[in-house]
């Protein structure tokens, strides 16, 4: 039964890169609602599996199966090469090339010994692309907006800041805060992509933002520069 639940587990990451790819095909169909539901349930997948692996010792099950590569694998996926897509879709960049600058950056990233710190933070800018598709596409920025964006965090993956890494909190409380308001902004975000007109009238997409401002005051405030 161990054995069986950490393979469920590993089917449970890897389903992430099926609605990255179904997210892939609606992007090329122009449904960026539908595509944008489909990332943010990706993200969701990546946000609550970790904590299912540990809980259920997923590496003393199964230790021939690297959780930690397949996870990034699907990441790499969902966080940067469909975003990429999606911005380019959505014509929030200027052109093509500029979106080299996420592929690389994050491939970087990725792969960096300590893209993790011993006390459980991101280090570095932890490529989150698809949050930023979503704003970009929902607020309608520009095209040189977006890409000066694009370049601003290409660069913060490399700056040894540390960012919250919300499943792996110490404190109890606010890992199940951060968490169950993250599952909330997800729902609010599906929401305001399939219901647009009603969402701008009540500010939707701007109330959303407080998720974020949350994440990055937390992170400023446990986080820091890593000195390490």
């Amino acid at each position: 039964m161990r054995k069986l639940s950490a393979v469920g587990v590993h089917l449970f990451t890897a389903s992430g890169a099926v609605w990255g790819l179904f997210a892939l095909l609606e992007i090329l169909n122009q449904n960026l609602a539908v595509a944008m539901v489909y990332m943010l349930i990706s993200l969701t997948i990546d946000s609550v599996d970790g904590f299912f692996a540990r809980r259920l010792a997923v590496e003393e099950s199964i230790p021939n199966i690297d959780g930690r590569r397949l996870d990034d694998i699907v990441d790499y996926l969902n966080f940067v090469i469909v975003p990429c897509v999606f911005i380019w879709q959505a014509g929030t960049v200027l052109a093509p090339a500029w979106l080299a600058i996420p592929v690389l950056a994050s491939a970087f990233g990725f792969s960096q010994k300590e893209a993790k710190t011993d006390d459980d933070f991101f280090l570095g800018f932890p490529s989150y692309w698809n949050v930023l598709a979503f704003y970009l596409w929902l607020f309608d920025f520009s095209a040189l907006t977006g890409t000066v964006w694009i370049v601003v965090l290409g660069i913060a993956v490399f700056v040894p800041y540390k960012y919250l890494y919300p499943s792996r909190l110490a404190n109890p409380t606010l890992r199940y805060f951060t968490s169950y308001s993250g599952l909330l902004w997800a729902i609010v975000l599906g929401w305001t992509a399939l219901n647009p007109e009603l969402a701008s009238q009540y500010h939707v997409a701007e109330l959303s933002l407080a998720y974020p401002a949350l994440y990055l005051g937390l992170s400023f405030k446990l986080g820091g520069l890593h000195r390490g």
